[in-house]
């Protein structure tokens, strides 16, 4: 990946880390105390973003504390590793998992892949069951690394499912460009796997921009049974000229990024051909679709929920007031996903119940609103669930 070519917008990147630092349990007045010695994003210096989080996972990873380093790594390699620190933390993001999935035998195993357009991998447990397993596939965003993911793979073995966490083309480990048919890379990695665990009916669980891979997989791929997505951009990100000005610098400079576009304006000018899911595309998606939508949104325009539900055959709706990826609701959100897994594979039980029953409590519970995303009003929306 070429080097950047201007430094990030800090604000920007301190505003990220406020939104995800809960949902890593982190606690605040640890962040902005990390955040004060935070003064610039050039690479090199000692004070910079990813200098400073990297010495933080640093130091616990000398204190034998892989998951937080891992977080913090995470954290310092964040949107994207674009320059020679940048590098060395995703390094160091890797090796840290890697510590703590063989600290006690988690049953956690890497998968590596060769394609003609370049290589990725992935974390894989519940493999080669004698029984073959239903396949779970867990794919990130533009800005995260599969190891965000992956130490839920213990979690989803006890459920009953062989699951592989892998990252989108041009995020980690992956070095594949990101383009409009992107998608075949899930068909590919279907592929390696067959006979590593059930061959139909496979489960995506794929986040904002994986989420628009999946759906279009999913018009031509019939080993896919479900898309369980959050905030996926499916068709006005890619055309609304008056929406992209709204979208933020990081955003934009990741996209820029990962598909190897020269500038931001030859980026515009591509999302023009072929990257917006058609009407005809998504009439062809027969499976469940589960959507969590954000209501101030800063990334995803709001319309595209009216078009999925338009179009989709099958298609269910949460909605939390927050911003992009409701990283103040992530309990709520996990809880959401998890129980529409067990349902559209047919399941329901006493864990189903538990769970219906906890996302009632907490959509009955008062809460306090998060902060706007950008200047402006902000909406007061309930947590909801609808069709």
């Amino acid at each position: 990946m070429s080097t950047r070519t201007r430094s990030n917008d800090l604000d920007e990147l301190k505003e990220f880390a406020r939104l995800h630092a809960k949902g890593q349990g982190m606690k605040a007045r640890r962040l902005e105390r990390i955040l004060a010695r935070i003064r610039t994003d050039e690479p090199g210096a000692t004070d910079s973003w990813t200098r400073v989080w990297s010495a933080e996972a640093q130091a616990m990873a000398a204190r034998g504390k892989p998951v937080q380093a891992c977080q913090y790594y995470t954290l310092a390699r964040f949107p994207h590793h674009g320059d020679e620190d940048r590098i060395a933390a995703q390094r160091g993001v890797v090796e840290s998992f890697d510590a703590w999935r063989g600290s006690r035998g988690r049953g956690i195993e890497k998968l590596e892949f060769q394609t003609p357009d370049g290589t990725f991998s992935a974390w894989a447990a519940g493999l080669d069951a004698p029984n073959p397993l239903p396949l779970l596939v867990v794919m990130g965003g533009i800005v995260s690394a599969k190891e965000q993911w992956a130490q839920l793979l213990p979690r989803f073995a006890k459920l009953g499912f062989a699951t592989v966490v892998a990252e989108m083309p041009g995020v980690g480990e992956n070095t594949l460009p990101y383009g409009p048919d992107s998608w075949r890379l899930l068909g590919f990695l279907l592929d390696q796997l067959n006979g590593r665990a059930q061959e139909r009916n496979v489960s995506l669980l794929t986040l904002s921009f994986s989420g628009h891979m999946a759906l279009r997989a999913a018009a031509h791929d019939e080993r896919i049974g479900r898309i369980l997505t959050v905030g996926a951009p499916i068709t006005r990100f890619f055309t609304d000229e008056g929406w992209w000005p709204r979208v933020p610098r990081i955003t934009k400079d990741t996209l820029v990024a990962l598909t190897g576009q020269p500038s931001e304006a030859a980026l515009v000018e591509a999302f023009r051909h072929g990257w917006a899911l058609t009407p005809e595309e998504l009439s062809a998606v027969r499976v469940p679709v589960r959507y969590v939508v954000s209501a101030r949104d800063e990334i995803i325009p709001g319309g595209e929920r009216a078009f999925l539900a338009e179009h989709l055959a099958d298609v269910g709706f949460l909605e939390f007031d927050d911003v992009h990826g409701s990283p103040a609701h992530l309990g709520e959100l996990r809880l959401w996903l998890l129980l529409q897994l067990l349902r559209t594979n047919g399941i329901e039980d006493k864990r189903t119940k538990v769970l219906s029953t906890i996302l009632a409590l907490r959509a009955a519970k008062p809460r306090r609103k998060t902060a706007p995303a950008r200047p402006g009003p902000t909406p007061s929306l309930p947590l909801q669930e609808s069709r």
